[in-house]
């Protein structure tokens, strides 16, 4: 039993990795910046085309619930969702996030902008 379930954590956190790192290559940026902590988080504020120094926002308790959910919400219109996936995102990431890597969604620039 506890086998089985180390297997399915393992296998939701490979999925999680790939997800991101997708995203971060559909974005135009490394993929391996999925990885590195910190900075993946530079990098997405990046994506999403917010400044690096949001991150030390992400440090203060409950602000950073709010900026994560900004981040997240920027990140959907990035790629040209709305509001209803940022949900998605947010209740369901392990379901929602390799749909947005995976799927046919496209990097539009930050903040859903299209970029040339």
């Amino acid at each position: 039993m506890l086998f089985r379930s180390i297997v399915i954590y393992l296998a939701i956190i490979v999925l999680m990795i790939a997800s991101m790192w997708t995203i971060f290559s559909k974005a135009g940026k490394p993929g391996w910046a999925a990885i590195v902590p910190i900075y993946n988080l530079i990098v997405l504020l990046e994506i999403v085309g917010k400044p690096w120094w949001w991150l030390f926002l992400m440090l203060i308790p409950i602000v950073n619930i709010i900026i994560l959910i900004i981040v997240i919400h920027q990140l959907s219109l990035s790629f040209g969702k709305g509001g209803g996936f940022t949900a998605g995102l947010i209740l369901l990431g392990f379901i929602f996030y390799p749909i947005l890597a995976f799927g046919d969604a496209k990097y539009l620039g930050a903040g859903g902008q299209l970029t040339n």
